[in-house]
């Protein structure tokens, strides 16, 4: 069993780095991939603690990436190294979601919510604060009963708080992965809300963009559009990968580490054949510079 889309408390997984690490081993995952939003401060520790375990380490990114419909995320799977490009992306998605966040936290002020963007801050670990972390932080305040609650009347597209999110460049994004060494694959792709017969128009262009790879299998998509997704990879002369989009115990009642949609088995298969052929035969996660450093 295997899991190739994960989160951890560096982004908005309520599991440290370790213990993320640590929880895949307990799993029995003979591989695992970490793919924060937007940073990779959780390799290392991550890293480290697979050599103990002896999990095939992952490493891995989520950037969000600037698109017309719907919300377009980006995995860069197989890090060897943060290269100045890659840092350049980070820094300028950390910069957008400050932006954001401050605008957040301007709505709550307007609604008589005397808070600041820092006492927020101060409650989170995490370098890349978001929506999920807002939505905990009002739990915590009593001022609603769950993290659901908190998007389904404030946070959520449409509501009050909502502000948009502006993401990276397409190519910029996937030249920063392939200089660290990764390779690029496109994560749930139903979430560019795009019918089957668009979708495969603009999968096209992200193949001819650079992007190697699709996830067809996610939590949130049926088996049937799993299949489906699956030829269509294959029919544009992509390789296929599936995740869980793990963001710790509980956080989602449909999200387990190691399984996909309709709670399936992770096959060894999409790592096997797919991932690790795309990554090379010298890829070794004990000679990134997540490891050395």
């Amino acid at each position: 069993m295997i899991d190739l889309h994960s989160h951890s408390s560096a982004s908005d997984g309520i599991l440290s780095p370790v213990d993320s690490a640590l929880y895949a081993a307990e799993k029995n995952l003979s591989v695992w991939a970490l793919t924060d939003h937007d940073t990779v401060d959780g390799l290392q520790a991550a890293a480290k603690t697979c050599l103990k375990t002896g999990v095939n380490f992952v490493p891995g990114i989520e950037i969000n990436i600037a698109w017309p419909s719907g919300e377009f995320h980006l995995l860069g799977l197989g890090l060897r190294r943060k290269s100045e490009a890659l840092k350049n992306v980070i820094e300028y998605l950390t910069e957008e979601r400050v932006r954001r966040n401050s605008e957040i936290v301007r709505k709550m002020n307007e609604d008589g919510l005397n808070f600041s963007l820092e006492e927020i801050e101060g409650c989170f670990s995490a370098s890349q604060i978001g929506r999920p972390h807002f939505a905990e932080f009002l739990v915590q305040k009593g001022i609603v009963r769950n993290r659901q609650e908190a998007f389904d009347r404030f946070l959520s597209r449409g509501k009050r708080w909502y502000v948009t999110h502006s993401g990276e460049n397409l190519e910029t994004a996937v030249e920063a992965i392939k200089t660290s060494g990764g390779v690029p694959v496109i994560a749930h792709p139903l979430s560019l809300y795009l019918g089957m017969s668009s979708l495969e128009e603009e999968l096209k262009k992200i193949r001819s963009a650079g992007v190697q790879g699709l996830e067809a299998w996610h939590p949130a998509a049926r088996k049937g559009q799993c299949w489906h997704l699956e030829e269509l990879a294959v029919k544009l002369g992509m390789f296929v990968t599936a995740g869980s989009d793990f963001h710790g115990k509980g956080v989602r009642a449909d999200r387990h580490l190691g399984r996909t949609a309709g709670d399936k088995k992770i096959e060894e298969r999409f790592w096997l054949e797919n991932l690790k052929p795309a990554l090379g035969d010298d890829f070794d996660f004990r000679n990134t510079d997540w490891v050395k450093d």
